[in-house]
């Protein structure tokens, strides 16, 4: 049996004092989920943001002014994110920040191995307000995340930020990299946008007859534009498949309700499924895309005439 116990944070935006109040939480956090006996640990999209309050107040609401701001605070943030995974023996999916990229900026999340090493995955697709009010690009690439288990098992899992979770392309791309649980940190304003992300995640399970661990930002926070409003809960997702729950929700937190979903993912469950589930979506991957032509537009009803 291999089984990867995860930990999705409903994660709340504070207004911090200092740096020694973003390590005091960020260190709480981890020490809870680690004591829950947590392998993975996954922040949501923008969780970074809280470091905004580290800026000079006239920053707060300068969306294009805080970007260039926070870099200076990267590298504390990466190496505290370091020292706790090593310091307790877990991978964690960071809170996503935007990092400049020549003269650009990107979406990213850092992910941390146990032993402090780090990798990221950006975000390829913008929604409207990153595309049209924070001027943030598309990354680039999809990477797989080999995480090893007790007792030598491995497990691999891929990243698909928010929106990027609303559409098949990548998280099917990462499926066939290896990928058997896909990692899904979320920042949306409002329970419509909570949704597509929720929805999107659990059609993606399907389509791949994989886990999907969603990570929702919870922020009710005035004193900055960035992330001012932010609503959701935790949830765990699986295809509706032997063994696996009949209505694919494996696991989900309370609405708006700041903490951890520590989750037990069975993956023999999964695995099995792909191989002799009541149906094989894995399998007919290719005849569904291949066998379709293109579409005839049939009128239906009496003829219009000109």
């Amino acid at each position: 049996m291999t089984v990867l116990r995860v930990a999705a944070g409903a994660y709340p935006i504070d207004f911090l004092s200092g740096w020694a109040a973003i390590e005091a939480k960020l260190g709480s956090w981890v020490a809870d989920a680690a004591a829950q006996g947590a392998q993975l640990l996954v922040f949501p999209e923008y969780g970074a943001l809280e470091l905004i309050s580290l800026l000079p107040a006239e920053l707060h609401h300068d969306i294009h002014g805080m970007r260039p701001a926070l870099q200076p605070l990267l590298p504390e943030f990466l190496a505290l994110h370091a020292r706790l995974a090593r310091q307790y023996g877990v991978a964690i999916v960071a809170g996503s920040v935007p990092v400049a990229q020549g003269s650009v900026f990107v979406n990213r999340a850092y992910v941390f191995g146990p032993d402090g090493e780090y990798s990221h995955q950006d975000k390829l697709m913008m929604t409207r307000f990153e595309d049209e009010e924070w001027a943030i690009s598309p990354g680039n690439g999809a990477r797989v995340f080999e995480l090893p288990l007790p007792g030598g098992d491995r497990v691999n899992f891929g990243i698909a930020i928010c929106y990027d979770s609303e559409f098949p392309g990548l998280a099917r791309t990462l499926a066939e990299g290896g990928a058997e649980v896909l990692i899904v940190p979320s920042f949306t304003g409002a329970r419509a946008g909570y949704t597509r992300v929720r929805v999107g995640s659990m059609a993606r399970a399907l389509e791949n007859q994989f886990y999907a661990v969603h990570a929702p930002l919870i922020a009710d926070a005035p004193w900055t534009y960035a992330v001012e409003d932010a609503v959701g809960q935790s949830g765990v997702y699986a295809p509706a498949d032997n063994g696996l729950p009949d209505d694919g929700l494996v696991a989900q937190g309370e609405w708006n309700t700041p903490g951890w979903l520590v989750t037990d993912l069975d993956l023999t469950l999964t695995r099995q499924v792909r191989r002799d589930g009541h149906v094989l979506n894995w399998r007919d991957r290719h005849a569904a895309q291949d066998r379709p032509t293109p579409a005839v537009q049939v009128a239906l009803g009496p003829k219009a005439h000109a």
